[in-house]
């Protein structure tokens, strides 16, 4: 039994590894690492030893650890009032939806507040469904090489093979998958700008096509499946085509907002305004779990003289709120959100240096603090070192042996079968990423010794 300050941690381990799930993987080849602290960019395991948090755990801490204003707050209203029924206001409620007025895509006028990333795209997709119910437009259009979530409708939404593991049990009905706008490896086996951005024009062929279809949801800047940056006329062409279609374009930015790519929101980078915007992890920098739905005046006004069948117990909960109100605050007063940008470029050059000394690395690409560093077993061919099929069935991949090796330096980052996912704090130094990224370069020899010609 694990009794609290007298445990060891092979105990503490054990109970975490034979008594909860850990996430996306084979339960039996979990060895979890225990972490007792963690401070600024740094966090620190069991045994002292500190690291780097060079992905912000999961593209969440946007803030750094410890932030004392958002701890404070947090204190604060426990103090006062630690919860209350959503069907009750709250002045922390009118609090935050003030500070959203002010950073969020203008058009953007009512929110609702859930838990995580998952249930704001959830809202998205039944908030659509609802207003087009008469018409029965209720199909939706996600991309291949997307993650919205975990549960019925998002993991549908999802086109990685998250969705593809749970499928065989039935999937939410009304999805459409279409290509994405990975350059890196078109679709379509053409080259930019030659290819007149056809990733973009096929959201026209797809809602033509299919016909019924009520919404398009993207992540503006790709997350976990490799932070693809798409082509500057990308978002825009998808706006126009779906303002044409009477189409809602709901933009995923879970991971994508709050400075992580050098502005508020990923689409501000284009000028695109979405008709809802989903969001959670930097909205509290992760300090509790807080998601966010953002609609334009079409959707509040059909509520407003139209039953919203939707809700949560959690829903609007004062504790989250209040950290959502500090985390606003700090991007805010410490200019967090141009920072990135700055920083930004300098990740971006350290990164791209490593392409000369290192064969196994394909494409190194991103945006603000937001990078991915994908490797291949041959350039030539672009040949990933792993695949999905690899990841499922719990087969050792090329990058967590590297990720390994810089944990052993005292760096963090996350991984996803061939890629790194590259996304610090937005508090890191210009010396802190330099470190870091010294720490890789050394890591990639592991890699460099397994291409082939």
């Amino acid at each position: 039994m694990v009794e609290h300050g007298k445990a060891s941690t092979d105990s503490i381990a054990e109970v975490n590894k034979n008594l909860t799930y850990g996430t996306w993987r084979i339960q039996g080849q979990w060895k979890p690492l225990i972490v007792t602290d963690a401070e600024g960019v740094y966090f620190t395991d069991s045994s002292g030893k500190k690291y780097l948090d060079f992905s912000s755990q999961l593209m969440c801490s946007n803030l750094g650890h410890k932030n004392r204003n958002v701890i404070d707050a947090i204190k604060r209203q426990a103090d006062t009032l630690p919860f209350v029924s959503p069907a009750f206001g709250t002045e922390v409620r009118a609090k935050l939806a003030e500070k959203l007025r002010e950073v969020l895509p203008q058009n953007l006028s009512k929110y609702f507040f859930a838990t995580s990333g998952t249930e704001a795209n959830e809202a998205a997709v039944k908030m659509i469904r609802m207003y087009y119910a008469k018409e029965g437009k209720t199909k939706i259009i996600s991309r291949y090489n997307s993650y919205h979530g975990s549960t019925g409708a998002s993991v549908g939404l999802t086109g990685d093979f998250r969705r593809i593991a749970i499928e065989a049990t039935g999937s939410f009905p009304g999805i459409v998958h279409v290509p994405d706008p990975y350059c890196y490896r078109c679709p379509f086996g053409l080259e930019y700008p030659d290819c007149g951005v056809a990733c973009a024009d096929y959201f026209e062929y797809a809602i033509k096509s299919e016909g019924n279809v009520g919404g398009v949801i993207v992540e503006p800047v790709t997350g976990t499946n490799g932070v693809i940056v798409p082509p500057k006329e990308y978002m825009p062409m998808i706006r126009e085509i779906t303002r044409q279609h009477n189409v809602f374009l709901v933009a995923d930015e879970v991971m994508s907002g709050w400075g992580r790519t050098g502005e508020w929101f990923a689409v501000d980078n284009w000028k695109v305004k979405p008709d809802i915007l989903t969001t959670a992890k930097g909205i509290t920098g992760a300090y509790v779990p807080l998601s966010l739905t953002a609609t334009d005046r079409v959707l509040s006004e059909y509520f407003d003289d139209h039953y919203f069948a939707h809700g949560h117990t959690y829903e609007a909960h004062p504790l989250t709120l209040a950290a959502g109100v500090a985390a606003v605050s700090e991007y805010q007063e410490r200019s967090l959100i141009s920072r990135s940008k700055a920083l930004g470029e300098h990740l971006g050059r350290r990164l791209r240096e490593l392409i000369t000394r290192h064969p196994s690395i394909g494409d190194v690409r991103g945006i603000g603090l937001f990078w991915a560093v994908e490797l291949v077993k041959s350039r030539q061919r672009k040949e990933p070192f792993n695949t999905y099929q690899d990841k499922l069935e719990g087969k050792p991949l090329v990058v967590d042996k590297i990720a390994q090796a810089m944990m052993q330096k005292g760096v963090y980052v996350s991984t996803w079968v061939s890629h790194f996912v590259v996304a610090p704090p937005l508090i890191i130094s210009e010396s802190e990423i330099d470190n870091a990224v010294d720490v890789m370069d050394e890591s990639l020899s592991i890699a460099d010794k397994e291409v082939v010609a």
